[in-house]
């Protein structure tokens, strides 16, 4: 009977070693094969559902700013239309104005102001209606529609 090393018992499947090249002879797992590239196709596959969420993500903020920006400009031309010396008509350009200047043309087209009684108080009224921007700036037009509200200056 041979005498057999420490690594021998350990592991059964494993022949006598008769130097360095017993070891490197050995042949690889198949399973290790298979897999090769595996990782060009992970990264490839996490980085494009990574970007993707990533531009999701972006538009969605988009999305708000925007409804916060025509959320403002409808108060602020709302306000204006509702001073002393001022009319519904001329918070209407006023906040086509403010839109121009913080988005673009496109968001200020359907702009109306109206004066109007809440609860017995006058109260000017300026509503926007907008496109949504889907793509970017891009979108349906007339799909987000704000107001603003002020209540009437007596002069």
């Amino acid at each position: 009977m041979s005498r057999r090393s420490a690594a021998e018992l350990a592991d059964p499947t494993a022949g006598p070693q008769t130097g360095c090249l017993a070891a490197s002879a050995t042949p690889r797992p198949r399973s290790r094969t298979r897999d090769a590239g595996s990782a060009v196709v992970d990264f490839v596959l996490i980085g494009a559902l990574t970007t993707l969420l990533f531009a999701a993500v972006v538009q969605l903020v988009l999305v708000l700013h925007v409804r916060s920006t025509l959320v403002d400009c409808a108060a602020e031309g709302a306000r204006y239309g509702a001073l002393a010396d001022s009319t519904p008509a001329a918070g209407a350009q006023r906040t086509r104005e403010l839109i121009t200047s913080a988005l673009a043309v496109g968001f200020a087209e359907d702009v109306r102001a109206e004066a109007t009684v809440v609860d017995g108080l006058p109260v000017v009224r300026v509503e926007v209606t907008a496109p949504l921007p889907l793509v970017g700036l891009l979108g349906p037009s007339g799909v987000i529609t704000v107001d603003g509200h002020a209540l009437a200056e007596v002069p």
